[in-house]
């Protein structure tokens, strides 16, 4: 046997084994996609399952942000009225002393020394000035107005002076205060009966 006729009947020997091995092949790439067809089935459920707990994920992420949104607001609330009543004891504390300067200034106009009137107005008007930058403001109680048990106190009852006053405010015994506006003290009232 010659070279090429060595040659030749190899390649026979090989076309058939060509002819296997392309059958094997297709074989592989059937099961290549039977399982790949069987592959997807649980990652397309493996994905639903994972979609469905992003979204949990989401509205528990939605609801813990609404929370926080509403414990910022409640808290910064809470600040501004604790800014607001902080002074609430000190300026408690502080009113008698309003009331006494009060006095003391009716005292003192009765007598003729205008420097000394003058010089305890200008005290006064400084310490009313400075109580009513940290928030403490009068509240305005005047003869004939209505009596409302939510914000006056009444102390007692006189006979009304004419018939228009009956069941209404004759006079103020002591003023009333708000701290912002919160009352931290009723105006005391006379009623008239």
């Amino acid at each position: 046997m010659s070279d090429q006729e060595y040659k030749e009947n190899e390649m026979e020997k090989d076309i058939p084994n060509q002819e296997v091995e392309s059958e094997n092949i297709e074989g592989v790439n059937d099961l290549a996609e039977d399982s790949e067809n069987a592959e997807n089935e649980p990652v397309e459920s493996e994905n639903e399952l994972l979609k469905a707990e992003v979204e949990k994920e989401r509205n528990n992420f939605l609801r813990l942000f609404a929370e926080f949104e509403n414990y910022k607001k409640r808290t910064s609330k809470e600040r501004i009225e604790l800014f607001s009543t902080a002074n609430k004891e000190l300026m408690t504390v502080l009113l008698p002393i309003l009331d006494d300067f009060e006095r003391g200034l009716k005292e003192i106009e009765k007598s003729s020394d205008d420097a000394l009137m003058q010089g305890m107005q200008l005290i006064y008007n400084k310490f009313k000035n400075t109580l009513s930058q940290k928030g403490l403001k009068e509240m305005e109680v005047k003869q004939g107005d209505t009596f409302d048990a939510e914000i006056h106190e009444a102390i007692t009852q006189i006979p009304a002076p004419s018939k228009k006053l009956k069941g209404k405010i004759i006079d103020t015994v002591e003023k009333g205060y708000k701290l912002g506006e919160t009352i931290i003290r009723y105006p005391k009232v006379v009623l008239g009966n």
